[in-house]
């Protein structure tokens, strides 16, 4: 589908699309937290450990562009979806992860894999409600506005 910017720019929404939005949101999802040592709120702990230097200017900086960053892709993703359509994708999503594990993919026993899965499950859900406004107006030829304005 082509879709016509402010500019006059045409662009396409494709897989590769819906890839960066994917990608997007697995490092914003992934840089706040993970379990791994190698994240926000590893650096965090790691700047209070056994008498670190703590919070510093450059934790805050990183904290600030990181709630923008959730705020930009919660607020889009809650726009396009809305509550029932958060629902109905946080369900499929879940349904998928029920089906992974009922084909032999058991994470349920190790908590950092499971910790991975959520966190992918994530940053999935935000891709899709960040994608959702050009599937929608691909499969119906409907376009959503969002118009507060009186």
């Amino acid at each position: 589908m082509v879709e016509r910017s402010s500019r006059g720019v045409y662009r396409e929404f494709s897989a590769g699309s819906f890839l960066w939005r994917l990608a997007a949101s697995l490092v914003l999802v992934l840089a706040t937290y993970n379990p791994s040592p190698i994240s926000y709120f590893g650096w965090l702990k790691s700047g209070f450990a056994e008498g670190g230097p703590g919070f510093g200017p450059a934790h805050f900086v990183v904290g600030i562009l990181l709630v923008a960053g959730w705020a930009i892709l919660i607020i889009a993703t809650r726009n396009s979806l809305g509550k029932g359509g958060l629902l109905i994708v946080a369900a499929l999503i879940g349904g998928i992860v029920w089906w992974l594990a009922s084909i032999g993919l058991n994470v349920a026993g190790n908590m950092a894999a499971l910790g991975w899965v959520i966190l992918i499950c994530v940053a999935v859900l935000l891709a899709v409600g960040l994608s959702w406004s050009h599937i929608w107006r691909r499969l119906t030829g409907q376009v959503e506005v969002d118009d507060d304005k009186p």
